[in-house]
């Protein structure tokens, strides 16, 4: 099946194009781990469905030396031994925070603290909330996946 865009919001919008970037840089720099961010952009990229983000953010994570295994094992990192337990709370995290329907329970943000203390919890969900609104940009336009390069768009 041949996916064509359907449109290209950064040419249309680029204001807020620019301004998500510039939230990129900011959680780029804001003192997580590299390899956590790229693990929380997969995951909630995953669960958003979102094939051009899946694409970014596994060819990031493995040219700054993720493993294939965690990357393959990521829909499925409860059951597996490859994840630190600071990389557990990040993942729950990012989960709960993308199916936030029902809120956020105390025991999960309890959990979630025992990993992080209050600004890397901030920065974290910095880092959630940009990832679904690339994923939500990028399934909306029809972003097409499969070209994008490790590094292409780093901010």
């Amino acid at each position: 099946m041949e996916v064509e865009a359907r449109l290209n919001i950064a040419k249309l919008a680029p204001e807020p194009i620019q301004l998500m970037h510039k939230l990129e840089a900011y959680v780029a720099g804001c003192g997580l781990e590299k390899s956590l961010i790229e693990l929380v952009k997969t995951r909630v990229s995953q669960i958003n469905g979102c094939a051009f983000c899946l694409d970014m953010h596994t060819k990031d994570a493995r040219a700054a030396g993720e493993t294939e295994q965690r990357l393959y094992a990521l829909n499925a990192w409860r059951e597996t031994p490859f994840y630190t337990e600071r990389e557990r709370a990040a993942l729950t995290w990012a989960e709960t925070v993308t199916r936030i329907g029902h809120g956020v329970p105390d025991s999960i943000f309890d959990e979630v603290s025992e990993h992080f203390d209050d600004q890397e919890l901030a920065n974290l969900t910095w880092a959630v909330a940009a990832i679904n609104s690339w994923n939500r940009l990028a399934i909306s336009f029809r972003a097409v996946p499969g070209s994008y390069q490790p590094g292409q768009l780093t901010v």
